[in-house]
């Protein structure tokens, strides 16, 4: 039985395995959802909670930001034990976060887009709770993530419903 606790990984492997795939959810995600704004995202109905358009770009920036910082955090841990379940975790959360914005966006479809926020929340949630075990200070940084995807997904909901 081999008791060594591995040593945290590198810094700038942990930075760049951080980094990347959160800009790559952010650039798919900016990809889908940027040219959909001015045309088909204008003309839908939306709720009177919906924040204005310019909201959305600084948050998701702090967002994303928070993500790859706690991440950054999980990574430079030292031990193994869990490990895998929480890199898992944190790499299905930002698939499905690129996912939502191509099929709500990309796809024009709000009912797919509800199909792919409720394992996103649940992921959220799932990778909030791994981090908090880990690293409180990374378990923090997903609150107001899950915050505002619970928000994105009443949201979500509502267009659904009032353009259905």
């Amino acid at each position: 039985m081999n008791n060594q606790v591995r040593a945290p990984l590198s810094l700038t492997l942990s930075l760049v395995l951080a980094v990347v795939p959160v800009m790559a959810a952010s650039v798919i995600g900016s990809m889908a959802t940027l040219p959909n704004i001015p045309t088909w995202y204008l003309g839908l109905i939306k709720p009177s909670f919906t924040p204005p358009n310019w909201i959305f770009g600084p948050v998701w920036t702090l967002l994303y930001a928070a993500m790859a910082f706690a991440f950054y955090r999980i990574l430079r841990k030292p031990g193994d034990e869990g490990r895998g379940s929480v890199i898992a975790a944190f790499m299905i959360q930002i698939a499905l976060n690129g996912a939502w914005s191509v099929v709500f966006f990309g796809l024009r479809n709000p009912l797919l887009g509800l199909i792919v926020i409720v394992p996103l929340w649940l992921t959220i949630a799932w990778t909030l709770t791994l981090f908090w075990k880990r690293d409180r200070i990374s378990g923090g940084c997903f609150v107001p993530y899950l915050a505002w995807v619970s928000f994105a997904a009443a949201l979500n909901l509502e267009i659904w419903r009032l353009n259905g």
